[in-house]
């Protein structure tokens, strides 16, 4: 039985109306209504899992978000993400994660994955960890790839959070799963994997109905779009190539 789940998604709901946060999500048709999937999204904003857990919600499902163990230790959010279900991660000491979100997936449950591992702060898509594509593998289930676009102008890294901002918009757009073909291995779905996020976010980008307010507010835009955001060679991550 969900007892901490249900109130809440129920609280951020209430939030998003209070903020008239217009949120739009695409393609949850993608997301089986049973039987267990990951979900792999990018990743924008310190709040992306809420939005993406939000993404679920048309097909009735509950995401069971990886996250760093750190977010379980502290005092207010370890007793919420226990209580989700959610599933922590210890970066020197990932099997035992893996083999819980596998053990998940294998009992239908839906787990959300950012492959990048951390927020991208050219807002372009990162590198890929591999665990994504194993863990669809190890457990025979549907990859489905997701990009979300909007959290970040809430509350981002090396920005000061503005969690009470309205009238923020937000797409979320989730993609076909992608297939597992004859001869398919980590490394050509994870590939596969990064090319579908680059393009949903691109698409989602593109859609997105607010420009900049002025030179000051290109913080929120990535560099290939006229922002100034920085460009991912300029970073370390070659993973774009510049436009």
């Amino acid at each position: 039985m969900e007892i901490v789940y249900p109130p809440v998604v129920g609280i951020a709901k209430t939030m998003f109306r209070v903020l008239d946060l217009k949120i739009q999500v695409e393609g949850a048709h993608h997301i089986p209504a049973a039987g267990g999937a990951v979900l792999a999204s990018n990743h924008v904003s310190y709040l992306d899992f809420i939005f993406c857990g939000f993404g679920a919600q048309p097909a009735k499902r509950l995401v069971r978000f990886m996250a760093k163990k750190a977010v379980f230790d502290h005092k207010v959010s370890g007793p919420l993400m226990r209580g989700m279900r959610h599933i922590p991660v210890d970066r020197k000491a990932g099997t035992a994660a893996f083999h819980e979100a596998e053990k998940a997936l294998k009992k239908g449950e839906v787990v959300g994955v950012f492959p990048e591992a951390t927020i991208s702060e050219s807002f372009t898509v990162k590198a890929l960890k591999s665990g994504a594509a194993r863990l669809a593998g190890a457990a025979a289930v549907p990859l489905i790839p997701m990009a979300v676009w909007g959290p970040h102008r809430l509350w981002t890294k090396g920005r000061k959070k503005e969690l009470t901002k309205r009238h923020v918009p937000v797409i979320i757009k989730i993609g076909d799963p992608i297939p597992e073909h004859e001869g398919s291995t980590t490394e050509s779905m994870t590939l596969e994997l990064h090319q579908r996020l680059t393009t949903l976010l691109d698409e989602v980008q593109q859609a997105y109905p607010e420009q900049p307010s002025g030179p000051d507010d290109r913080w929120w835009l990535p560099a290939h779009m006229g922002g100034t955001a920085p460009r991912p060679e300029d970073i370390g991550d070659p993973a774009r190539k510049p436009a």
